[in-house]
């Protein structure tokens, strides 16, 4: 049964304060995941050693990895990433809209990965979105536009994923739950599994949305020792199945 992880890692830093990527493999390879989409990697930041993360974390997993820099100041970059042990191709990473105006907001951006699962082409997009309700709302929209999930090779089986700084009563929720089914809310989890923050999740602002070919068999998060130390999200677990290939 494939399994998909996305995970706010925290450019590896820890609820200690401490850099270490270490845990953050630690987290990820004790579920072996097929999948894993992370949001907030550094790469060649000097904050954090000047270490490219997504390459190391996806050769410590034997995985290949796509990356994309949502923020690139000079040669320091810092974004998101796609991995995985399975065939893949990029298909797609963009910068997402943003609002003017307000000071202090941080580029966000977007990448889709194909993914071959069981015979099926698979589409995986992994996002961050913004802090701002109003950017949020852009974000969302655009993702549901004709440039992502509404362009007209993104059929079926479809799952996007991250960290959408918006819990499920928002309207940036809603324009994705309007276009692909919540996972969480397709297994009728009661409660619901929260992610942040780590120490004492309370809130669910990591989602994972699923076209109707996605078959959710569970979802689940890890509130190991490890877990709640190594990021301040925990980790958001998706296990599921396709249909037959010959379908």
């Amino acid at each position: 049964m494939p399994r998909l992880i996305s995970y706010n890692v925290h450019r590896c830093v820890g609820m200690d304060r401490k850099l270490d990527l270490d845990r953050i493999v630690g987290v990820l390879a004790e579920y072996e995941p097929d999948i894993v989409c992370l949001q907030e990697l550094d790469v060649g930041r000097a904050r954090t050693g000047g270490v490219d993360q997504a390459a190391e974390i996806a050769r410590k997993l034997a995985m290949t990895v796509h990356f994309h820099p949502a923020m690139q100041v000079e040669a320091e970059l810092y974004g998101d990433a796609v991995l995985t042990h399975l065939p893949e191709r990029l298909v797609k990473t963009d910068a997402l809209p943003s609002v003017a105006g307000i000071p202090g907001l941080e580029p966000r951006g977007a990448l889709w990965v194909r993914i071959e699962v069981g015979g099926h082409d698979l589409n995986v997009l992994n996002t961050h979105f913004g802090l701002v309700p109003r950017e949020q709302r852009r974000q969302a929209t655009a993702l549901v536009g004709r440039d992502w999930l509404s362009r007209k090779d993104c059929t079926g089986p479809t799952i996007l994923t991250g960290d959408f700084n918006a819990t499920s009563i928002t309207r940036p929720y809603r324009i994705l739950a309007r276009r692909l089914d919540d996972a969480q809310r397709r297994l009728g989890l009661k409660p619901s599994v929260k992610t942040f923050p780590s120490s004492f999740p309370a809130i669910r602002i990591d989602h994972a949305f699923v076209s109707p070919e996605v078959q959710v068999t569970g979802v689940k998060s890890s509130f190991s020792p490890l877990a709640r130390m190594a990021s301040d999200h925990l980790p958001l677990i998706v296990d599921f199945e396709l249909p037959p290939a010959s379908a």
